[in-house]
């Protein structure tokens, strides 16, 4: 498999720097975020799990114009990346997004646009050289809010339900070639995004999402292939988001966040 780089999109999410300290042990590492000078616990980790550099990159989500200026400048400090994680995002706050239009289109534009922007651009730039020997894999994260959008949080959840529609196409655009997406559907994960927000029922630590990702990675190179595909976490989410679907309208309108 590929020994390239490793692209981290969100240098300071908690998923994005767990899932990269899982995969950069002998590799280089560009961790990218809008505030280069937040990186610096990011980076010692990187180094601390095995990476051979440690590059920072400035990238604001909402810049949507130099996204792709952003990612062909990782290839030149770094090399084309062996696996990109698109893990930058933002909550947000519901309760002011339903009075103030501004941050509505805030959240809009860091969950949805520019993740569609960035994942357009990763694709275009790892299909032109990725090969079936050296493979590339984009990592992208969805949620179970977008499964069925909740009152508590239906403008974040509107979000990850759109984005969870283009992974689904941007993976089958991808298929039988040398890339693959991971689309990672968690449940509410435990971390600094939802610091101080009761855990809801399945909930996952942000190590836990990584271990997950990786544990899929590490399954398909031992069997040689590459192959795109959605990993609910825990995987026993699935069955509870199927009852989701079920639920009467007048019932899930009143369900707690």
């Amino acid at each position: 498999m590929s020994s390239g780089p490793v692209l981290l999109l969100g240098g300071r999410s908690d998923i994005g720097v767990h899932l990269a300290e899982r995969l950069v042990a002998g590799r280089e590492v560009v961790l990218a975020a809008r505030d280069v000078s937040s990186l610096d616990d990011a980076a010692r980790r990187m180094r601390a799990a095995g990476a051979t550099s440690v590059h920072r990159l400035e990238f604001d989500a909402t810049d949507l114009v130099r996204h792709r200026t952003v990612v062909e400048r990782a290839v030149r400090l770094a090399g084309t990346p062996a696996h990109a994680i698109v893990a930058f995002g933002v909550l947000g706050d519901q309760h002011r997004a339903e009075h103030d239009e501004a941050h509505a289109a805030h959240i809009a534009t860091v969950d949805y646009t520019a993740q569609i922007s960035v994942l357009t651009v990763l694709a275009d730039v790892l299909t032109e050289t990725a090969t079936a020997e050296q493979p590339a894999t984009i990592v992208a994260f969805s949620s179970v809010a977008g499964w069925r959008a909740r009152r508590a949080n239906y403008v974040y959840g509107s979000t990850k339900a759109g984005l969870d529609a283009f992974c689904q196409g941007l993976a089958d655009q991808l298929h039988g070639g040398p890339v693959r997406l991971i689309t990672a559907r968690p449940g509410f994960v435990i971390g600094r995004m939802t610091e101080g927000m009761d855990p809801a029922p399945m909930s996952v630590t942000s190590a836990e999402v990584a271990d997950a990702i990786v544990a899929e990675i590490r399954f398909q190179e031992r069997r040689g292939r590459v192959r795109s595909t959605t990993l609910w976490i825990p995987r026993r989410l699935e069955a509870l988001a199927r009852v989701m679907r079920l639920v009467p309208r007048p019932v899930w309108r009143r369900m707690p966040r």
